[in-house]
């Protein structure tokens, strides 16, 4: 259905776009009309119109509602106390887009969306000479059901359950939904619809809905409410002396916090007027700035509580302030550990000198120590030349 539609739209854009080639100023078409919708009260609707032609169209809104007496009448933006709100584009071709919130019984009707570049198309006196092109669509608001929603908790589960009262459309299925995930999807066309939950009502809080799949879809909101459950952030902080620390809790349960503070051990309420502290609190989030940490004042427990209806809750972040020189003890460790290598080499080598002797001296020993031994040689050979001449 999707396809075909798209393909006439597209056929009918070539043949308007051909009737603009050859010449034939002043033709105007749709290539996309508003469709009927049916919609609940308190509900909103969105209809869509698209025109193409030569010059550019415009696009205007009208509506009959329901009441025999009743004739067309145009819309306008900020309509019906504001609720109407229409957007038009005017770029190559034509889009116009109509949104009324807040649906009421008196919204059902007939909804027109009309073109027409005809120059004299608004004239007060003048006959436009091409007529207003026209699409309509039919918007039936249904009185909406009432769903009575309950939360039970027994033998540690939870179970949430919807009852619509005299269905006024059939039903087809059963959705239950947290945020944008489905948790159960079901065929029945029971009134009645339940999910259950293993937990505790803690673990648990948020926004549910039921959905009865229907035309229109009828949806009811099941609330699990809790008193805030606070974490810090961080359980522990550092900061160094002089500079800005930042301490942080939040709230992940459902309702929002109301109401947030701040305390610190053995010191009371902080407060924004106190000119150290700038509290910073927003939903389910509250941020604690301390200028210029002092080790003496600023070290110890903090304390962030949050309220909502539902009761209280807060958590503890304990801060340590550092010295500004914490920062540089690794790195004298470093060149401490460096000098005591060096000294240690230094001695070493001093100690080790005097115990050797250099080669040097090693070979003058051995020179020494021959020279008697070359001395007696000659002495013997002189005494034997001597006992040959006496014979």
């Amino acid at each position: 259905m999707a396809a075909g539609a798209a393909g006439t739209r597209a056929v009918l854009a070539l043949l308007v776009l051909c009737s603009m080639a050859a010449g034939a100023v002043g033709t105007t078409g749709f290539i996309k009309s508003p469709l009927s919708q049916k919609r609940l009260t308190q509900d909103s609707v969105e209809l869509y119109c698209e025109a193409i032609g030569n010059p550019i169209p415009e696009i205007q809104w009208w509506f009959e509602g329901n009441d025999p007496n009743e004739t067309y009448a145009q819309l306008w933006d900020g309509a019906r106390q504001d609720r109407v709100k229409i957007n038009a584009t005017y770029n190559l071709h034509s889009t116009s887009t109509i949104s009324i919130a807040n649906l009421t019984s008196d919204d059902s009707g007939m909804y027109e969306c009309r073109a027409s570049n005809d120059p004299d198309r608004n004239h007060l006196s003048k006959s436009p000479k091409v007529k207003w092109i026209r699409s309509q669509a039919n918007v039936f608001v249904i009185e909406r059901p009432e769903i009575a929603t309950q939360v039970s908790e027994s033998s540690g589960k939870l179970t949430l359950s919807c009852n619509v009262s005299t269905p006024q459309l059939a039903i087809m299925g059963h959705k239950w939904m947290h945020g944008e995930k489905v948790l159960l999807q079901d065929e029945g066309t029971s009134a009645f619809t339940s999910y259950t939950i293993n937990g505790k009502r803690e673990e648990h809080s948020g926004i549910y809905e039921c959905v009865y799949e229907a035309n229109p879809q009828i949806r009811g909101q099941v609330n699990i409410s809790v008193a805030p459950q606070v974490v810090a952030y961080k359980k522990s902080e550092h900061g160094n002396e002089g500079d800005t620390g930042v301490l942080v809790c939040k709230n992940p349960s459902f309702p929002a916090v109301t109401t947030w503070s701040w305390h610190k051990s053995g010191h009371g309420l902080l407060e924004n007027a106190s000119g150290r502290y700038i509290i910073k609190s927003s939903g389910n989030k509250t941020e604690l700035r301390i200028l210029k940490l002092d080790i003496e004042q600023d070290t110890g427990d903090y304390f962030c509580n949050g309220t909502n209806s539902f009761g209280t809750g807060d958590a503890t972040v304990n801060l340590r302030v550092r010295s500004r020189l914490a920062a540089l003890w690794p790195f004298l460790g470093i060149v401490a550990e460096v000098l005591v290598l060096v000294t240690i080499i230094f001695i070493y080598e001093k100690r080790r000198k005097p115990d050797e002797v250099p080669d040097g001296a090693t070979s003058h020993d051995d020179d020494g120590g021959s020279a008697p031994l070359k001395s007696n040689a000659t002495n013997h050979k002189d005494k034997n030349v001597r006992q040959r001449n006496a014979n």
